[in-house]
C-alpha cells in the first residue's frame, strides 16, 4: 500500500481553509443550510399554499387565436396613457349627440371611455348583425339626403354605441357605407357594408331620421331594436309633403324671384317663371325615361334661355339677361357644392372629390344647354349684350322681398318641414341684407360679401340645429339660394357664345369663386359656433384633427 506523500501529510494554513467550512468530523445538514442561505422574496408564495394556475391554451397559428398569456377570467390590467384618458360626458343632456359622437370618433379606440349601462339591449345582449344592419340603413338615408360624411359617421357611431357596440368603426364614402365591430382584441371582427344607389332630397325625412337617432342615443328614452326598425320603415314609407306640381310651381316662383333680385320687372318675372316650369316638366319627363341627371340638367336649362332669346328677337323691351339668370338660379346645385366643400374641409377627401365631380357634371350640363340656345339666339339676331350690367342696387326693399320669396320656394323644393320654412326664409332675407349692405353700400368685393353672408347663414343654422337637436341643413341650404352666382354664370356663357372666350372664362372663374365663398362661409360659420359653444368633456372638448402645418 502506497505511503502518503509529505505534501499530503502537511497541515493546511488558515488561508487555505474557509471560515464557513464545517470542522472535520461534523456532518452538515445540507437542506437546512441551503434553505437558510438561499435568497427569498417577500412576494414569494409560502410553501404548502397551492395557487390555481391559469391553463395555457395552445396557439392554433391564427392571428385571431387566443394568446398563451391571455385569459378572459384573468385578463391583464388595462393600460392608461401617461397623459391620462380624457373625460367625456356622454350622458350630458344639454349637449347634442352630434358633438358627443364627433368627440368620440376623434379618439383612438383604446382611449374611448366605456359606455354607460345599456338600457335598450336585450338581456342576452344585442344582436350584432341586426344592430349593424340598422346602423347602415340609417346612414344610407342620411347620406342619400345630402348630409355630410362626418355627420353620417357620427349618427352611425351613436346608434352602435347606444346598443352596446362600443368598439365599432364606421366608414363613409360617396356611394358606400361600411361599419366594423370587434368585441375585443382577440375576437374576430364583424364587418357589414351597404351601397347607396339612389339619392333624393327630402329634408322632412332627414329630420325624422335625426329624431330617431336622438331618441336611440338618449338614455332617458327606451327604444328597442324592433321599435327602431318599425320607425325606420315608417320613415321610408312616408310620402313627400309636397306633390310634383307644387314643386313645379315652386320652381317657377323661384326663377321669377331670382329675376326680380337681379333687376327684372313683372314681365321678366312671368317669363322666367314660365321658362323654369317648362324646364322642370321636361326634366321630370327625362327622369321618367331613365336618362341620367346630366341630360336632365341640360334639358332643364334650355327653356329659360330660349324664353330670354325669344323676347329679345321679338324686340320686347325687357331684360332678357334677367330672364335667363332667373332660370339658372333654379338649377345651380348649391346644396351639393356646400356638402362637397364641407367634406373636404373636415378631412373626407374621397367623398369630397366625388361630390365636387358630381357638381362639375351638373354645371357642364347647364352650360351645354344654355350655350346651345344662346348660340342659336345670336345666330338668329338676338341682341344679347354682356356689357349691360344687371341693375339691382336701386331697389333694396324689392330685393329683400325677392330674396325671401326665393328662399321660401327653395325650402319647398327641398321638401322641408313646414315648421322650418318660416325660419329659413328669415335667414335668407338676413343673408341678402348683409350681402347688399357690404357690396352695394360698402363697396366691398362680391366674393368677400358673399363669404360673410354665407358665414352668418352657417352660424345661424348651427345654432338652430343645436337648439332643436336636429340637422343644420334645413336651416342653411335654402338660405344660400339668393347668394348663388347666377348672373356671373350667365354672362360667362354669353361671352363664350359670342366668341369672347377670355371674357367668358373670367366670368365663369368669378362664378366659381363665389360658389366656393358660399361653401367655405357656411362651413366656417358652423365651425365658429362649435368653437365658442360648450362641447362635451374637459380635455377632449377640443375636437381632435390632423395638424400638418409644419411641412410634414
Amino acid at each position: 500500500m502506497r505511503e502518503p506523500e509529505a505534501e499530503d501529510r502537511k497541515p493546511q494554513s488558515d488561508e487555505a481553509r474557509s471560515a464557513f467550512a464545517p470542522p472535520a468530523g461534523v456532518v452538515a445538514q445540507t437542506s437546512v443550510v441551503e434553505e437558510e442561505s438561499s435568497t427569498t422574496s417577500e412576494f414569494a408564495v409560502p410553501k404548502g399554499l397551492g395557487v390555481p394556475q391559469v391553463p395555457v391554451v395552445e396557439s392554433e397559428g391564427s392571428a385571431f387565436s387566443t394568446p398563451r398569456t391571455y385569459s378572459a377570467k384573468f385578463p391583464p390590467s388595462a393600460f392608461t396613457p401617461p397623459t391620462g384618458i380624457p373625460r367625456v360626458e356622454l350622458a350630458a343632456q344639454n349637449v347634442p349627440w352630434q358633438d358627443r359622437m364627433r368627440t368620440m370618433l376623434r379618439m383612438p379606440v383604446a382611449e374611448r371611455p366605456l359606455p354607460e349601462t345599456v338600457q335598450k339591449a336585450e338581456d342576452e345582449g344585442p344582436a350584432v348583425p341586426r344592430v349593424l344592419d340598422l346602423t347602415l340603413r340609417i346612414g344610407e338615408l342620411l347620406l342619400a339626403g345630402g348630409e355630410g360624411a362626418e355627420d353620417v359617421e357620427a349618427a352611425m357611431f351613436a346608434v352602435c354605441r347606444s346598443y352596446g357596440l362600443d368598439r365599432c368603426e364606421p366608414g363613409v364614402t360617396f356611394t358606400l357605407l361600411s361599419i366594423s365591430y370587434q368585441p375585443s382584441l382577440v375576437d374576430d371582427p364583424v364587418t357589414a357594408s351597404r351601397t347607396v344607389r339612389r339619392r333624393g332630397t327630402d329634408y322632412t325625412r332627414l329630420a325624422a331620421v335625426y329624431q330617431l337617432v336622438d331618441d336611440i342615443s338618449d338614455d332617458q328614452t327606451e327604444v328597442s331594436l324592433e321599435e327602431s326598425y318599425r320607425r325606420l320603415a315608417e320613415i321610408r314609407r312616408n310620402r313627400h309633403p309636397y306633390s310634383g306640381w307644387v314643386l313645379t310651381l315652386a320652381t317657377g316662383l323661384l326663377a321669377g324671384a331670382a329675376s326680380v333680385l337681379v333687376g327684372g320687372d313683372a314681365i321678366v318675372f312671368v317669363a322666367a317663371a314660365i321658362g323654369a316650369m317648362l324646364g322642370d316638366r321636361l326634366a321630370w319627363l327625362c327622369a321618367g325615361r331613365g336618362l341620367p341627371e346630366f341630360y336632365q340638367f341640360t334639358v332643364a336649362a334650355m327653356p329659360a334661355a330660349a324664353m330670354g332669346a325669344a323676347l329679345t328677337i321679338a324686340h320686347v323691351d325687357v331684360r332678357a339677361s334677367a330672364v335667363i339668370t332667373g332660370g339658372l338660379f333654379a338649377l345651380l346645385p348649391g346644396r351639393a357644392l356646400v356638402a362637397g366643400v364641407q367634406d373636404g374641409l373636415t378631412g373626407y377627401y374621397i367623398t369630397a372629390a366625388a361630390r365636387l365631380l358630381e357638381v362639375m357634371y351638373f354645371y357642364v350640363g347647364i352650360v351645354i344647354g344654355v350655350l346651345v340656345i344662346l348660340y342659336f339666339g345670336v345666330t338668329l339676331g338676338a341682341e344679347l349684350n354682356p356689357d349691360t350690367a344687371l341693375q339691382s342696387a336701386e331697389r333694396p326693399y324689392w330685393q329683400i322681398a325677392a330674396s325671401m320669396l326665393l328662399t321660401l320656394t327653395f325650402a319647398v323644393l327641398l321638401q322641408q318641414e313646414r315648421s322650418t320654412v318660416l325660419i329659413v326664409t328669415l335667414n335668407g332675407g338676413v343673408a341678402w341684407s348683409v350681402y347688399g349692405s357690404m357690396h352695394y353700400a360698402g363697396g366691398i368685393s362680391p366674393v368677400a360679401s358673399t363669404a360673410a353672408a354665407a358665414g352668418l347663414v352657417g352660424l345661424f343654422g348651427q345654432l338652430m340645429s343645436r337648439y332643436r337637436f336636429a340637422s343644420a341643413l334645413p336651416y342653411t341650404t335654402a338660405a344660400i339660394g339668393p347668394l348663388l352666382p347666377g348672373s356671373a354664370t350667365y354672362f360667362g356663357l354669353l361671352a363664350i357664345a359670342q366668341n369672347d372666350v377670355d371674357e367668358g372664362l373670367v366670368s365663369l372663374t368669378k362664378a366659381a369663386a363665389l360658389a366656393m365663398a358660399i361653401a367655405i362661409g357656411v362651413n366656417l360659420g358652423s365651425e365658429i359656433s362649435r368653437l365658442f359653444l360648450r362641447v362635451p368633456g374637459a380635455s377632449a372638448g377640443a375636437r381632435r384633427a390632423a395638424k400638418r402645418t409644419r411641412g410634414f
